[in-house]
Formats: structure tokens, sequence, C-alpha cells
């Protein structure tokens, strides 16, 4: 079902949106300053080619481990990003959402926009994982934090 999916979004317009990923990266990587947001851009954009059976997380949830995309540094970075390109990105998915959303067919279509929107406003820290690897890793971080609650009492 994820192949079938994938195919039909690609074909109905993802490639435009991915295509819109990475022309946005491509301008970012003009500059060396842009170049953190030119990578994501392009992790984003294959993401956005094939949206379905993936999922973005959080790499310190992933890793439990932080990096400079996850710290201070990472948020001034998001800010950054979404005054320049991330709401512009996200009002793109946000007018696609609601365009196949007008559909019953569409619907799960409108749904993969508005996580792509999501990651739009702030893809500073995020990677993009198959859903199996998401749910295992929020699994074994709850499983982390029942038995850190546990040991407090």
């Amino acid at each position: 079902m994820t192949a079938i999916g994938n195919f039909l979004w690609f074909i109905l317009g993802g490639v435009l949106m991915g295509l819109g990923w990475w022309l946005v990266g491509a301008l970012a990587f003009l500059t060396i300053v842009g170049a953190p947001w030119g990578r994501a851009c392009f992790v984003i954009g294959k993401f956005a080619f094939f949206p379905f059976g993936q999922e973005a997380i959080s790499r310190k949830e992933l890793t439990r481990q932080g990096d400079i995309g996850t710290s201070p540094f990472g948020t001034v970075g998001n800010i950054i990003w979404f005054v320049f390109a991330g709401v512009w990105l996200a009002i793109g998915h946000v007018i696609s959402a609601v365009t196949l959303a007008l559909t019953i067919i569409g619907i799960p279509f409108a749904l993969q926009h508005l996580k792509l929107a999501g990651i739009a406003l702030a893809p500073i820290g995020q990677t993009i994982v198959s859903k199996e690897v998401a749910q295992a890793s929020r699994a074994h971080n709850a499983q982390d934090r029942v038995a850190a609650g546990r040991a407090i009492r």
C-alpha cells in the first residue's frame, strides 16, 4: 500500500513539492551560511517525493544525544529558516492540502501535505526515518522514562 501511495503521490504533485524543496536547498547552498538549511532541504525534498511509510523525528529523540541542530543554535536556525523560507513552503503545502482535501480520495494526500507543512516550519534538528524506526525509538524512550520514574520512587 505504501508503494502505491508513494507512486500516486509522486505523479499527482509530489514531484512538484519535492522539486520546490530542492530549489530552496540549491538557493541556500549559494551562500556558505545557508549550507545547513540547504542540506535539510535536500533531505526533506527526498521525503517530499515519497512520504508514505516515512516520518520526521527529532534527532535527539532518535539517538538520545544532542547535536548542534537540536541545541539552542538549532532553534535560532529554525527561526531564521521560518522567516526566509519555511513559512512559504508551509503555505504551499497547506494550499495543496486544502485543495486535495476537497475530494475524498485526496484526504490521505492532504494529510501528508500537512505533515510536510509542519516540517517546513522547523526542519533543523529533524531527520527522516521509516515509521517502524520512529515507533521503535519512541517506545524505547517511553520505556526508559517509565524505568526512570520507578527508580525515583
